[in-house]
């Protein structure tokens, strides 16, 4: 059975892990003694790690590394909106860890590297090379996949759940199963060095989504200008066909 780490196991390594787990042996990361009870409990691999801010001399290069089919590094390395934290001690922890990894290596970016015009962004709009946040790691593992994520929505991740603003803007989000499913393509396909946009091809206003997950009728025009980001890259190369291709329908 090939083996698959997950680096900074949450919401969504949970997902992929669920999805993946009977065709590899998964090796998470977790930041707490307690989760990683429960998740050797569930048969997997955790390794206790964090990667904090600031420099840590004593990180080692993880001791599954080499064992590793593939890694998928799901750990936020771009700092928090608004608040300018360096990030090159918390990255150079990463570094550290993976050592010399070899295999194939996924980063879960986002699409907010992009600016917030209103037009449709592809991947070459916002080259790996000139983001801080993906261009760290390649320098180092040239072979990285970086998935450049949307608003991550399903199950109980849904906009009618939450307190929204500017209900007229429209949205680029992707359900979970979605990403889970582009990356089991990926592995399968043993894909290196892709930059790809993760995100639902439908772009329906904020006030459409919640209207339409509380079965309510939308009233208003629909909206056709704004920022969205394509997904046209992924859908080509991957032969990639959206199981949730609507926000308006990812509670169904």
């Amino acid at each position: 059975m090939k083996k698959l780490a997950i680096i900074g196991y949450g919401w969504l390594g949970n997902h992929i892990a669920e999805r993946l787990s009977d065709r590899y042996e998964i090796f998470p990361t977790t930041t707490t003694p307690s989760k990683a009870e429960e998740l050797n409990a569930k048969g997997y691999h955790a390794t206790l790690v964090s990667f904090p801010n600031e420099l840590d001399t004593a990180m080692k290069e993880w001791e599954f590394a080499s064992e590793l089919d593939a890694i998928i590094i799901s750990v936020p390395f771009s700092g928090i909106r608004g608040i300018q934290i360096s990030m090159n001690d918390k990255r150079q922890n990463l570094l550290n860890f993976l050592g010399d990894y070899k295999g194939q290596l996924f980063l879960m970016s986002s699409t907010g590297v992009y600016p917030q015009t209103e037009k449709e962004f592809a991947e070459d709009d916002q080259p790996a090379e000139t983001v801080e946040s993906e261009n760290f790691i390649l320098e180092q593992f040239p072979q990285t996949n970086i998935l450049r994520l949307a608003g991550l929505m399903g199950g109980e991740r849904l906009l009618k759940n939450y307190n929204i603003s500017d209900l007229h803007l429209l949205v680029n989000h992707i359900h979970y199963a979605d990403i889970c499913s582009a990356v089991e393509k990926m592995l399968e396909k043993r894909t290196q060095s892709k930059v790809y946009n993760i995100v639902a091809p439908i772009h329906p206003n904020k006030e459409e989504v919640i209207n339409a997950q509380k079965d309510l009728p939308y009233a208003g025009e629909r909206t056709t200008v704004g920022r969205t980001i394509s997904p046209e890259k992924m859908i080509a190369e991957l032969d990639f066909e959206f199981q949730y291709p609507d926000p308006r329908y990812f509670h169904l």
